[in-house]
């Protein structure tokens, strides 16, 4: 999760921050801003990002991009919600809504991954799935932006949570941290 210094991951519009609304995201963007980096560290941190093998990501999140088009890079999505899916829903068969918590959405996306990790999108389903449990690490790419104010990382978490750098990269435009949750 891109992420700016002050612990934003969007600004109040729920676009990426900044004036061109991906700012966020330029550590591995090419300079048209629309494709990802596949060369040097953006281009590693891609492919660790693509070779999971299922998504957890919460209703806000796939409804603002359409689901991602029925598929995440050919991956299932699971998304944990307290409602029904809407009627868009049904156009994407790859698509599953858990209506029975964080951990149900979890499990079914780790059975679906099979020996690959789940990747989890979203901040209110990031803090649900450590207050549950089930979340082992935590990628941040930390972007030198203070963007000042919207959508906040981990705005409300039930406790404090401690965690082990399991590894860190920098680069010119982030500083990649990667984190283990202590348990």
């Amino acid at each position: 999760m891109s992420v700016s210094v002050d612990g934003y991951i969007a600004d109040p519009n729920d676009t990426l921050g900044g004036e061109d609304g991906n700012r966020l995201h330029h550590w591995g963007l090419h300079p048209d801003g629309e494709t990802f980096r596949t060369d040097g560290t953006a281009g590693q941190l891609l492919a660790e990002y693509n070779e999971t093998g299922a998504v957890v990501a919460g209703r806000r999140t796939v409804e603002i991009v359409d689901h991602w088009g029925g598929t995440h890079h050919g991956m299932p999505i699971f998304v944990p919600t307290h409602r029904p899916p809407g009627k868009t829903a049904a156009n994407y068969p790859q698509v599953t809504y858990v209506q029975d918590g964080i951990e149900s959405a979890m499990t079914q996306a780790k059975a679906a991954a099979g020996d690959r990790n789940v990747l989890v999108h979203g901040a209110y389903t990031a803090q649900r799935a450590l207050e549950a449990g089930v979340l082992d690490e935590i990628q941040l790419h930390l972007i030198p932006v203070l963007l000042g104010q919207g959508r906040r990382l981990f705005d409300v978490l039930p406790r404090e949570i401690e965690l082990e750098i399991a590894r860190v990269t920098n680069t010119p435009e982030a500083t990649h941290i990667r984190y283990r949750v202590k348990r």
